[in-house]
């Protein structure tokens, strides 16, 4: 199994503890990606031996609000220690603050105040991925079913941002099935996004379940990826449609094209 691939270990194998779930992907021969690290028992996740790909990389704050736009920076510096434990160099940001995966302040409009706003915030971030070895990436949503009310959550939306910043330490996480649902069109999609790309992460459509379980050709997806020279992670933020082995199989299996071209 190629170390590109990461499973999000929040989403799978959900019966067991986490640092269960963390061995079993290690076991696998997969990294392992987690959200929120502060309730997380460090030293025993070290312990594994996993390798980790990712994590949240902000813990208040909105990236587009001038009011808490601050407070995402001065979250982001207290967790950089946490990830540097555990060898993560890729921690992602959203356009707006998520409590349990909704909007904290809905904005249903996006306006040249929260652009400006999170450019501004996004260089920040570089400032601090510069001075201490990590990237910030920033990661599309969809607004139509899991995210109402994120501003700057599309796709494009996410790299134009990128793009204005312009620098190696802060990159696109390009989350396929929120783009899917928000705008389609995936492989065009992720070619003209290449230079700034940090991360894919994947999930079928609909479901949020393993590729295979729904509408995505992942494996023209992963041609086409191989095809265009990605070579950065590839990781699995999914839910298991049944059973948690077979889920990694199947995102392995789905990804084999591309994995087999960077052997």
């Amino acid at each position: 199994m190629s170390r590109s691939l990461s499973v999000c270990a929040e989403m799978v194998f959900l019966d067991l503890p986490f640092v269960d779930r963390v061995e079993r992907l290690h076991a696998a021969g997969f990294e392992v990606d987690l959200w929120d690290a502060r309730d997380k028992d460090i030293e025993t996740l070290r312990g594994t031996g996993a390798a980790f790909g990712s994590m949240t990389g902000y813990s208040d704050g909105s990236l587009c609000d001038p009011d808490s736009a601050q407070r995402v920076v001065d979250s982001a510096r207290e967790l950089i220690p946490v990830a540097q434990r555990l060898g993560i160099e890729r921690l992602v940001v959203h356009p707006a603050r998520l409590i349990d995966g909704q909007a904290a302040s809905p904005r249903y409009r996006s306006t040249g105040e929260m652009w400006l706003t999170a450019q501004r915030t996004l260089d920040k971030l570089a400032d601090l991925g510069e001075q201490h070895g990590v990237t910030f990436l920033l990661e599309n949503l969809n607004t139509v079913l899991d995210h109402p009310g994120i501003p700057l959550a599309r796709a494009k939306d996410t790299r134009a941002l990128v793009a204005a910043v312009d620098r190696p330490n802060v990159k696109m996480m390009l989350d396929l099935y929120h783009a899917q649902i928000g705008e389609g069109n995936l492989i065009e999609l992720a070619r003209d996004s290449l230079p700034h790309i940090g991360g894919i992460q994947v999930a079928d459509v609909p479901g949020r379940c393993e590729p295979g379980t729904g509408e995505i050709n992942y494996g023209a997806v992963a041609g086409a990826l191989s095809a265009a020279g990605y070579s950065g992670p590839v990781g699995m933020e999914a839910y298991a449609s049944s059973d948690s082995e077979a889920a990694l199989a199947a995102f392995a299996q789905a990804f084999a094209p591309w994995t087999k071209a960077l052997a």
